[in-house]
């Protein structure tokens, strides 16, 4: 058989494996970050609205403090959003899966481009087709395959992956500057695809140059460091003036989430030894791990890593020295630089997050694929003359792969749904405070609310700061009847969160159903001003307007809500009643217009006072009392619209005339009770 045909057939089974692998998680649902980037975001909700992601960040998450810069990742979930007519996991899923398929495609191609130049040996495409086996059945990579929003990590690293190729495999167009397409889109995606120049700086001085490491500290090192910068400086041009850009077009409001950049540092080298040990043995995998920072200089772990950091240099530098061992020194520094952006000074919320391995991993693919070619080349011969060897090394190959593929397909399960995806983290990493939350939360979605409120309690010892924990203590004990505890609550949230929408959101929306409205629009408006984006608290805020009678600020923000996202229901709602108060009040104009009566008077009052026209509504009621000059409900339409108009004098003349007609008419009575107590002694 032609060996490429041979070799595209063997790819075309490691896509089928792949795919097979994934079968079940196409239908898996949004979870954790989605929310605040994508089913809360309006402006995922129209493809009209992709523009705006390159304006600048504010349209990149409900939150202030997530938004970050990334305009064709946020690109990409407008359009599924689109193809699949809405939020269907599917499509989205979908999406990320295929360019997935097509990173490992490239990186064959690449493997095999870097492979070529150091060996002719008739094995080589087997193992570069190994290494992608490996990298796309790996279940530390479904951490990323299943987050729909961390499709970023995929994108980015597959257009870094593409770059590379085309640097390499098409020298002659390197003047041309193509290779910088991909990398320019992979920046535009996510970020850490500016490790592209670093890691093609090595790449450079290692084959390219034919230089080892142990040359960087030599005597002509200098000669050797300009050369191959010199070489890939339009890269590192691209990558630091892009990268410069996308963190200035961040939100000022964004925050990391880290503490301490120091005990962030000391953490990382225990870190970076977890990833490569997960490389190994994938079996303590978390979507939300309980690691913490070290805060002790001295901590053993601190100088674990270090010597681990240390040993894979070492490994690093020897295999640099000959041309048939440098892809495994080239495996090795792609896997310490591509963690640069998530390991180093930037203290990041979470320590250590399992999406981070999917860059990186490519590199410690090649690495550990290639060390098992030289293992197996050097021992060629005795291996074909003995069946046996070359049997066992196949079927280890495959033990392998069916351990990652079972691995792989019990990492879909888990991230399912999210009551699956945070009761394997309250397993996996029992003192995440955030884990207990919201296993809780899913646990309180479906009236569990003792359960709930368990792991509120339980959560509370580790997080006792965490002002999403105590909206969720608040919402399960008012659910619990306790409005009290539950308001507590709630003022403790706003206490610990005072920067975070929710926690005035939940707060306005306990207090609007208790009918403390003015407290409700308060609260509302705040959490309005912390996340424009939220259409949660759009449609809350709509809500209060609409039973405050405040309908010019209802009028204003529907139409605002509909201008971000034409088809959000909840705001076409209230404009269809518009639309249908304004018909009624034209029928009513048309009415009195034909039969001037005293009833057809009060309600054309009545429309006008709804539609907040108070002078009119005036005129008409006075229309009314014209024919009928002891008619109550006239004064009461005047006393009420001089309520409206805050005019206290004029309001209780009215209202008082509609008394002296009906002493028991309890709306005129209500009113008049309202204004003496709420309306100022003398109008402005």
């Amino acid at each position: 058989m032609n060996k490429r045909i041979q070799n595209l057939l063997l790819l075309l089974l490691i896509l089928i494996a792949v795919t097979l692998t994934y079968t079940n998680h196409f239908d898996n649902g949004f979870v954790f970050d989605d929310f605040n980037q994508i089913v809360d975001n309006p402006y995922v909700q129209d493809i009209k609205n992709i523009p705006s992601f390159f304006k600048d960040a504010t349209t990149s998450s409900t939150l202030a403090t997530h938004q970050v810069y990334r305009p064709l990742t946020m690109t990409s979930l407008a359009i599924d959003y689109y193809i699949g007519k809405g939020y269907n996991p599917f499509y989205f899923h979908l999406s990320t899966f295929i360019w997935f398929l097509v990173q490992l495609i490239i990186m064959f191609l690449l493997f095999r481009e870097i492979l070529s130049k150091i060996t002719q040996s008739e094995w080589l495409d087997y193992f570069a087709l190994f290494a992608v086996a490996i990298y796309g059945l790996h279940p530390a990579n479904a951490e990323t395959i299943n987050y729909i929003y961390q499709r970023g990590d995929s994108l980015s690293t597959l257009c870094v992956v593409a770059a590379f190729y085309v640097y390499i495999a098409y020298p002659v167009k390197r003047k041309f500057f193509l290779y910088l397409v991909p990398l320019i889109i992979g920046i535009l995606i996510k970020e850490p695809a500016t490790m592209f120049a670093p890691i093609l700086f090595f790449y450079v001085l290692l084959f390219e140059s034919e230089n080892s490491l142990f040359e960087i500290f030599s005597k002509k090192g200098m000669a050797v460091i300009k050369k191959a910068f010199l070489q890939t400086l339009p890269a590192f041009l691209v990558c630091g003036l892009l990268g410069l850009f996308v963190v200035k077009m961040q939100n000022s409001a964004f925050e990391p989430g880290g503490t301490s950049t120091l005990n962030y540092l000391i953490t990382q080298p225990w870190v970076l030894f977890r990833y490569f040990f997960t490389f190994f043995i994938p079996t303590n995998l978390s979507a939300d791990t309980d690691w913490v920072a070290f805060s002790n200089l001295f901590d053993e772990r601190i100088f674990a890593g270090l010597a681990f950091i240390v040993a894979m240099m070492v490994i690093a530098f020897k295999t640099s020295k000959k041309a048939e061992t440098k892809p495994i020194a080239f495996g090795i520094i792609w896997f310490f630089i591509s963690l640069i952006p998530t390991s180093s000074f930037l203290p990041l919320a979470e320590v250590t997050n399992d999406h981070r391995m999917f860059f990186p991993f490519v590199g410690l693919s090649l690495s550990v694929a290639w060390s098992i070619g030289v293992l197996i080349i050097n021992r060629q011969s005795t291996i074909n003359t003995k069946p046996i060897y070359k049997y066992g090394v196949l079927l280890l190959g495959v033990i392998v792969l069916s351990a990652f593929i079972t691995g792989t397909r019990q990492r879909n399960e888990v991230w399912h749904s999210e009551e699956s995806l945070w009761k394997d983290v309250t397993i996996k990493s029992p003192q995440n405070g955030r884990g207990l939350m919201n296993y809780g939360l899913t646990q309180m979605a479906i009236g569990k609310y003792d359960i709930a409120l368990d792991y509120f309690t339980r959560a509370l010892i580790y997080t006792p700061y965490y002002s999403t924990l105590y909206i969720n203590l608040a919402i399960v004990n008012n659910e619990l009847n306790k409005p009290e505890v539950a308001e507590n609550y709630y003022k403790k949230a706003i206490e610990y969160g005072s920067k975070y929408p929710r926690s005035y959101h939940f707060y306005a929306e306990f207090l609007f159903k208790k009918g403390r409205l003015q407290e409700a629009l308060s609260n509302a408006k705040m959490a309005f001003s912390l996340s424009k984006l939220d259409l949660k608290t759009r449609h809350l805020l709509m809500k209060i307007y609409d039973s405050l009678h405040e309908y010019e600020n209802l009028e204003a923000l529907v139409d605002e809500t509909l201008k971000i996202t034409p088809g959000d229901s909840f705001a076409n709602f209230y404009l269809t009643n518009k639309n249908t108060e304004k018909d009624s009040l034209k029928s009513a104009e048309e009415l009195v217009e034909k039969n001037p009566s005293v009833g057809n008077y009060i309600d054309l009052s009545l429309e006008y006072y709804n539609l907040q026209l108070y002078e009119k509504c005036i005129l008409a009621a006075e229309k009314a009392l014209e024919l009928d000059s002891e008619n109550k409900f006239a004064y009461n339409n005047i006393g009420s619209a001089y309520m409206a108009l805050k005019n206290r004098k004029e309001a209780i003349a009215a209202l008082t005339k509609a008394l002296q007609i009906d002493p028991t008419f309890e709306r005129a009575k209500n009113n008049l009770v309202w204004v003496k107590e709420n309306l100022p002694l003398e109008t402005p």
